[in-house]
């Protein structure tokens, strides 16, 4: 089987998928000359039969060429359902008919990225989907002009002092550094989430790692990605690459031994760690890797034998938020000397504006930004009850961490970063627009990133066996015979697509609202169009 195969664009992939009866059909075209996008076309079915006559039958193969009416596997030339065939065919042969399965993208891009699927729950109702953009720059504000002006879209990684605490003098009339800054590097809002060379096939991992590169070195898009729990492979830890790539610590420790032995081997710094405390699909537990995917190059990587890999619900030796800053944070930091800024993932919570509040007052001053992941995150991956029954909206929370800050007068020097749903709709840009209005500094995604490289699950129960190791399109499994489904390289350019498709949008919704940077704490360009929403976040209520 060819690689490409699992990525290609199948008929059950559109959005309408044409129910024909060639029993019915006469061949007259009518079909076929009134369809205005070119959705279906005439061919060919070979159709094989073994005929046996006579009192010692002798088996004759029969084949026969039928001509029939096809449709079209296109991202462009693909069926809206207008329903012209059904109209003009005189034997009520062909209609069309709304396919659930569908996977085609919602951002109108030829051969653009597909629709996201996955596992939903419970709780699939989006607060960002009642809130539109309300304030547009029009008579009395200029608006920008998207294409033309020049944007500043980046967002901070790393502590931020504020202006008091800046360690500068001025010394003879110039401006003199008297002690140490904690390391900020400027990343572009959008972070690929953890997803660990384990739970993803080599090729996966790889094919994101090389979208991450090249919009690096080609596209000028600071884009990060973290490396999930379980290490890293040797070369890259050794290669000049790492820079793009946040190393993810989390209860498990896994791969960390080989982390460690390759510092002094490192060509460059790390672009961050990440101590993961929990994440949105499972909230307060651990994760969990099946031994049917901890292959041989994952027990090399991770230092195990083959078995079931379960991380605990927490880190070890750490009972506090005290504790984590002192301990975890500060030898992190230590670890790397004071160059990486170092932050925290946590799991949405009711007490996730308590840890935001402890971390802003950390006299250290080293916690470098606070993830919160929502209920809406996840792949198939993750436990039912946990999906369904555990975990907290991303939005409300980012929201109150944000006002938590600014009613202290300490907003922007912890960066916050919202994830858990993000372009679940089919558009990130807009989700990731709203959310750094409300107060994040920028977002997380994970599992729109494996419905870029093909995978066919979706909210209806399709496929969604990300956990059994054997997944059929070569992403989520370690079977050698079904990861050489996965192509690296039309994988790698479907992620790069997606993020060119979500900065052009992201600009097309800052300059409306007049913003050349991105439009932090924004809540006066937003409206909603739910009453409760509105009064819980502060917008203003439109209908």
């Amino acid at each position: 089987m060819e690689a490409v195969m699992t990525q290609d664009v199948g008929v059950n992939d559109l959005p309408w998928k044409i129910e024909y009866d060639e029993n019915r059909c006469t061949m007259c075209g009518s079909c076929v000359a009134s369809c205005s996008f070119k959705a279906i076309k005439a061919g060919v079915r070979r159709k094989s039969v073994t005929r046996a006559e006579g009192g010692q039958p002798k088996p004759i193969h029969e084949h026969e060429a039928i001509p029939v009416i096809k449709q079209v596997a296109s991202l462009t030339d693909f069926c809206r359902g207008c329903g012209m065939c059904e109209k003009v065919c005189p034997n009520n042969a062909i209609r069309p008919v709304r396919n659930p399965d569908t996977r085609k993208t919602l951002l109108s891009r030829d051969n653009g990225p597909i629709k996201r699927g996955g596992r939903t729950n419970l709780n699939a109702q989006r607060t960002l989907d009642s809130i539109v953009v309300g304030r547009i720059s029009q008579m009395t504000d200029p608006s920008l002009d998207s294409v033309r002006h020049t944007f500043d879209i980046r967002a901070p990684f790393g502590r931020v002092l504020s202006s008091k605490e800046l360690p500068f003098q001025v010394v003879d009339g110039k401006l003199v550094k008297k002690g140490h800054t904690p390391p900020v590097n400027w990343i572009y809002p959008l972070v690929f989430s953890d997803m660990s060379i384990g739970a993803l096939s080599t090729r996966a991992w790889e094919a994101v790692a090389l979208a991450v590169a090249y919009l690096n070195e080609k596209c000028g898009l600071p884009v990060r990605m973290s490396s999930g729990e379980g290490g890293m492979p040797a070369k890259l830890l050794q290669s000049d690459y790492l820079k793009y790539f946040i190393i993810q610590i989390a209860s498990g420790h896994f791969g960390w031994n080989r982390i460690i032995k390759a510092i002094p081997h490192m060509v460059t710094d790390p672009g961050g760690i990440l101590i993961k405390i929990g994440q949105g699909a499972k909230p307060g537990d651990g994760g969990l890797l099946p031994s049917a995917k901890v292959a041989e190059h994952i027990q090399a990587i991770r230092g195990v034998p083959k078995a079931t890999l379960s991380s605990p619900p927490n880190h070890q030796g750490l009972y506090s938020i005290e504790e984590s800053v002192q301990k975890m944070h500060l030898s992190m930091n230590a670890a790397f000397g004071f160059r990486v800024p170092v932050a925290i993932k946590c799991a949405a919570s009711s007490t996730s504006v308590s840890v935001y509040n402890n971390l802003l007052r950390d006299p250290y001053k080293i916690c470098g930004g606070f993830f919160i992941d929502g209920i809406q995150g996840g792949t198939g991956a993750a436990n039912e009850v946990s999906l369904d029954h555990t975990g907290h909206p991303v939005v409300s929370k980012i929201r109150d961490c944000y006002l938590a800050a600014v009613a202290q007068g300490l907003q922007g020097q912890i960066p916050l970063y919202g994830g858990g749903g993000i372009g679940m709709t089919g558009n990130a840009a807009a989700d990731a627009f709203k959310m750094m209005c409300l107060g994040a500094n920028g977002v997380f995604v994970g599992k729109v990133l494996i419905q870029l490289l093909g995978c066919v699950g979706n909210e209806q129960g399709r496929c969604n066996a990300c956990n059994t190791g054997k997944c059929p399109t070569g992403i989520c499994t370690q079977d050698p015979r079904l990861v050489k489904r996965l192509d690296i390289d039309r994988g790698a350019q479907k992620i790069v697509d997606y993020v060119l498709a979500f900065d052009a949008e992201l600009r097309k919704l800052m300059a409306p609202i007049g913003n050349s940077s991105l439009p932090i704490g924004r809540s006066d360009a937003l409206v909603s169009t739910d009453k409760a929403v509105a009064d819980k976040l502060g917008l203003q209520y439109v209908c």
